[in-house]
């Protein structure tokens, strides 16, 4: 299938003005791909209340930013997803995914807490592992002060977000029994070589030597490519993990590891739905503002957490 044109627009115009996300200066591309979340804004729906706070993580105070959805007065306490940005665990924060943010908490009848973990290459592995860990323990923990409910936890997020998320279901699966894990074209093998790496190398936005630079930058050492929390996919074991929704897209070089994750997880007894936007890129669920496509998956992730979460 051809690329969408809306996704071939945005793909056009970033590479009229220099291949994205290949840079030596990891503080200039942060500021880039800050300044580039304006256009992919989309309308949100109307929330109870957004507030940030922080908590003590693994390196220090962590900010998180809490959404609540509106709710009935006497309601049940509503469900809770713990949302990890991506951006390579280099750049990305709490803003350039507000919106996405928004969308979930409204459309999903459920709070989000997006998290702030540390950032390479200043904070290398294990470093947003740990955050993110301890992010789904915080949560689950100070359920009733946060006024959410305790058995009812997803974690999830985008991309780098999305490797996170899969590595911190991995990691409290004996400990807490996570509802879902929503992993939107999820980074899940730091090790791969395969078909998508090599055919959406170059000019889809994310480019293969992006991704290189990016695991260059996070991981210490290339041996830890292997280590599971970096790569889920390389867990030995997935018997146990929570359900997850995984959504891909044809023109990204991440395509094949996370179908892969998909197929594994489902071997291992795990009840998985796999959503793919064969003309999409990576990226276009941040991109409601510009590629309708990107609502389309909002929605279908924001049922998920209805189904997973409302009681």
């Amino acid at each position: 299938m051809s690329l969408h044109p809306q996704a071939q627009a945005i793909v056009d115009a970033a590479n009229a003005a220099g291949v994205p996300f290949e840079a030596d200066d990891y503080r200039a591309m942060r500021a880039g791909y800050a300044a580039t979340t304006a256009q992919y804004r989309h309308a949100t729906p109307d929330l109870e209340s957004v507030a940030e706070q922080t908590f003590d993580g693994p390196g220090g105070p962590l900010a998180v930013r809490v959404y609540r959805p509106r709710r009935a007065r006497g309601a049940p306490a509503p469900g809770v997803l713990v949302f990890c940005h991506g951006g390579g665990w280099v750049v990305g924060d709490l803003d350039t995914h507000d919106h996405v943010c928004r969308y979930l908490a409204g459309h999903g009848d459920c709070a989000v807490v997006a998290l702030d973990y540390r950032l390479a290459p200043e904070h290398r592995f294990p470093a947003a592992f740990d955050d993110a860990v301890a992010c789904v323990r915080w949560v689950a923990r100070r359920a009733a002060e946060l006024d959410v409910d305790a058995d009812g936890i997803a974690v999830g997020g985008d991309s780098a977000g999305g490797n996170l998320a899969a590595a911190a279901a991995l990691a409290v699966r004996d400990e807490i029994a996570l509802r879902l894990q929503l992993l939107i074209y999820p980074a899940v093998d730091l090790a791969a070589d395969n078909a998508s790496l090599r055919d959406n190398a170059r000019g889809y936005m994310l480019t293969r030597a992006a991704m290189a630079q990016f695991i260059d930058w996070y991981l210490p050492d290339a041996a830890f490519a292997t280590d599971w929390r970096a790569s889920p996919f390389h867990a030995g074991d997935l018997a146990g993990v929570a359900p997850a929704l995984i959504q891909t897209a044809g023109y990204d070089p991440l395509r094949d590891e996370a179908i892969a994750y998909a197929e594994r997880l489902a071997r291992a007894g795990i009840a998985v739905t796999h959503d793919h936007y064969p003309d999409m890129i990576h990226g276009f669920a941040r991109m409601g503002g510009r590629i309708d496509t990107g609502i389309v998956a909002l929605e279908r992730a924001a049922a998920a957490l209805r189904e997973a979460l409302v009681r």
